[in-house]
């Protein structure tokens, strides 16, 4: 796999994902007819290699504009396993610690932070276990930062310096508790660790070497889709302000999110790209009893497919996102829909994994069986 994943370009079947395209495409228009989604798209991936990729519907409601392959999709929460990859990366070199408490990550704020938080480490953070509430408790103050014109670092800090005067919802460390916020400061230490902008340190970290060109902050790209809420293309007031970045607000393809999650399957073999064989054994496996790894859950069972599986699932209300791998399989599949849950983008999207998922999983014991068979047959000379 490992091979296959460095000659990406070279290695991918044209006439194969063809193929599984042409396959997809009827369980994507089954899957718009039941949900007022303009747009859905999905990837499979099988064999470390990208198996098929197939989008339908409109760019926005009520026109004509088609969606494309390589248009860019908002995957929401689904980029939290990105940010816990970066926070992993710097973990590897030594400049960030799991281990390290709040007051030595952030020591401009140790001495305001709520007493409870101080000892809150860099891993509870990224497995919702500090006990931070989901978000700010204050809806106005979370909106102020739609015309906040500080640099987002500076963002980040004003916004965590008010988060961790709220009250912890559980004792930290003690219980799964989603938090956005807790992976808006992990990020805000690792700004802190290296003097530079979140942002910039995604880029060089994880876009540049993975080739993810088309990725990016906040909602993609015009003329590409437009998320949609409620029947309508969203307003502001239904996004996140930019400064959020971390918990959930990068743009990319399906190609090159895919570039994302071949690396994390490669890793669970020992031959990613970006982190020590260690460092993606840790991020991938969740303690006894939790289902919950660093950043990603970790499931015994998708749409029937036997696991462990690493999932997401991400949305600002506006976008609709899921990724599913299963790395004893080499399986994974990638969907997004330009429709939040109000007008069914989740429901879509899961109709289409439930579809997918399956089948992908059949094919790769079929391939595995064969290659067996292959292998145990004697050779002549």
């Amino acid at each position: 796999m490992g091979k296959r994943f460095c000659a990406l370009a070279a290695a991918i079947s044209l006439t194969s994902i063809s193929a599984r395209a042409a396959n997809l495409g009827p369980i994507l228009e089954d899957a718009l007819r039941e949900s007022n989604a303009p747009a859905v798209g999905a990837l499979t991936i099988r064999e470390g290699v990208i198996d098929g990729l197939s989008v339908r519907g409109v760019r926005r409601a009520g026109t004509s504009t088609p969606v494309r392959p390589g248009d860019s999709w908002l995957i929401g929460s689904c980029a939290k396993p990105i940010t816990a990859t970066l926070i992993a990366k710097l973990v590897d070199r030594g400049i960030l610690s799991w281990d390290e408490p709040l007051t030595k990550l952030l020591p401009d704020l140790a001495a305001s932070m709520r007493v409870e938080y101080r000892a809150v480490t860099l891993k509870q953070l990224l497995t919702h276990h500090s006990g931070l509430p989901r978000d700010a408790s204050d809806p106005q103050f979370f909106q102020n930062f739609f015309s906040d014109r500080r640099s987002l670092p500076e963002q980040r800090t004003a916004y965590i310096a008010h988060a961790l005067q709220d009250a912890p919802v559980a004792p930290p460390g003690s219980e799964f508790s989603y938090s956005n916020t807790g992976f808006v400061i992990a990020a805000a230490a690792a700004e802190r660790a290296t003097a530079l902008s979140y942002e910039t340190l995604v880029r060089r970290e994880i876009f540049v070497p993975l080739g993810m060109r088309s990725a990016g902050f906040g909602d993609p790209p015009l003329p590409g889709p437009v998320g949609h809420s409620d029947g309508r293309v969203g307003r502001q007031a239904d996004k996140n302000p930019a400064m959020i970045a971390p918990a959930g607000d990068i743009h990319l393809s399906l190609a090159d999110w895919a570039k994302f999650a071949m690396d994390q399957l490669a890793g669970a073999h020992g031959r990613g790209r970006l982190l020590k064989p260690a460092t993606y054994k840790l991020l991938q496996t969740a303690p006894p009893g939790s289902d919950i790894g660093i950043s990603w859950g970790v499931e015994g069972e998708v749409a029937g497919v036997p696991g462990p599986a690493l999932t997401h699932a991400g949305s600002d209300g506006n976008w609709y996102a899921v990724i599913v791998l299963v790395p004893g399989s080499d399986i994974g599949a990638l969907i997004a829909s330009n429709a939040g849950p109000s007008m069914g983008g989740d429901k879509a999207a899961n109709l289409i994994l439930r579809s997918v998922l399956p089948q992908l999983s059949r094919d790769a014991s079929k391939a595995h069986s064969e290659a067996s068979t292959r292998d145990a047959q004697p050779t002549s000379n």
